[in-house]
């Protein structure tokens, strides 16, 4: 579990680094990049991110999960390393695309590692310290943005990256992780075909669309933010270093946010916790709107935007892990990934189009109706919750009964 979350620490600094530098990005002539352009970079990494969190699954059937996160690190290195070399738009979409396939490979692997290594009453808290990785590398971001991009411009931030996934590289190499474990064996007694008809037919598909629903709203406001919010605060009057604290506010609720969350969900519940922190994304917004503009109201409305928007994604990917039946674990946390990847892509595309046109009200407008939306999602994934059990879904002893497929080892 710690290697993962590592893991997901160097996955969060690559995939935030990119909103600390945009301001720098937009003064570059070499690149001439524009606001929409640079929405649109920010994205192309979680539309890659869409691919890998949907192959990690198939590719560790057969070639083991240690193999995906090898190759899936490496990606990422690459990706970071090319994303520094950048001399045009092409090229920087490019690279952060092809982190993108990385990072998603490397998040559905680890958070699927950690989850089988976990008791379920621990499930919310292994998922959350697997996923705080991401804030608390943005957290890196933030605090090493202040020092490194005045002096050195953005370029050495992502080669940085690049050496701190080099050397988790080596850790992952060196590691043994258990690939016969009681949970990878009960994944591998249901087929492929098996597994998607319990995630896409009978009731799975009602829980599968109100995931996606929950991920991509929530994500379109949250990654949104991660890449907007400095440009953001610029526009509302503050400095860059003032600007670049107030992202370090954002990851840092963040991570505090998510495992207060963690602690509550695994006595309350997860699902019915997202509905309290999908509020808060609501209020931090909402407040960011009608509040005037100060040092202490943008503080507080930054904290609940990151405490909402991170621990809600932590609580539906633990809510969509264990709503299941176990060998659909895999699959369905690469389904609540791969479409938050959708919302992910789609919140910098669409906060580019909002600050060019209406200034940081414009983003902080934008992203509270996603907010808004999230909010009804997260409440009808915990009626749906409420409402499931094990026998609404179907497994391989339902489906063979009917003749759709072959009775699996465990029916027999």
């Amino acid at each position: 579990m710690a290697l993962c979350m590592i893991i997901t620490v160097i996955e969060g600094f690559n995939l935030i680094v990119f909103g600390s530098v945009v301001p720098l990005l937009l003064e570059d002539a070499s690149l001439g990049i524009t606001d929409s352009q640079t929405g649109l970079v920010g994205g192309l990494v979680y539309i890659g991110a869409i691919a890998g969190s949907l192959l990690a699954p198939v590719i560790a059937e057969r070639a083991g999960r240690k193999h995906v996160l090898v190759l899936a690190i490496a990606l990422f290195a690459v990706g970071a390393t090319l994303t520094a070399a950048s001399v045009g738009v092409v090229t920087l979409a490019g690279a952060r695309f092809l982190t993108g396939v990385g990072v998603g490979c490397a998040l559905t692997t680890a958070m699927t590692l950690a989850r089988n290594n976990a008791a379920s009453r621990r499930a919310s808290l292994v998922v959350t310290i697997t996923m705080a990785g991401i804030p608390l590398g943005g957290v890196a971001a933030s605090l090493l943005a202040v020092p490194v991009l005045p002096a050195l411009g953005w370029r050495p931030m992502f080669l940085i990256g690049a050496g701190a996934a080099l050397v988790i590289l080596l850790a992952v190499v060196r590691t043994p992780i258990p690939a016969d474990s009681p949970q990878e064996r009960a994944a591998r007694r249901w087929t492929g075909r098996q597994k998607t008809a319990a995630l896409f037919t009978g009731r799975g598909t009602a829980v599968a669309l109100v995931v996606a629903l929950c991920a991509i709203a929530n994500m379109v406001a949250w990654q949104g933010l991660n890449v907007w919010a400095a440009e953001a605060m610029t526009d509302l009057g503050y400095s860059l270093r003032a600007a670049l604290l107030f992202t370090f506010t954002l990851t840092g609720a963040a991570v505090a946010g998510s495992f207060a969350g963690a602690w509550a969900a695994d006595r309350y519940g997860a699902s019915r916790l997202s509905v309290a922190t999908g509020a808060c994304t609501v209020l931090g917004l909402g407040g960011a709107l009608v509040l005037p503009v100060s040092v202490a109201t943008t503080t507080l409305c930054v904290a609940l935007m990151g405490i909402g928007g991170h621990t809600t994604m932590n609580l539906v990917h633990t809510t969509a892990a264990d709503i299941y039946p176990l060998p659909v674990r895999a699959a369905a946390l690469g389904w609540s990934n791969g479409t938050s990847c959708i919302g992910a892509f789609l919140g910098p595309t669409l906060g580019g189009t909002a600050i060019s046109a209406g200034g940081a009200r414009g983003v902080f407008g934008t992203f509270g109706a996603a907010a808004a939306v999230c909010l009804v999602a997260v409440f009808l994934l915990y009626r749906t919750d409420r409402a499931v059990g094990p026998g609404d879904f179907r497994t391989p002893e339902t489906l063979h009964a009917r003749g759709a497929v072959p009775a699996s080892p465990k029916s027999v």
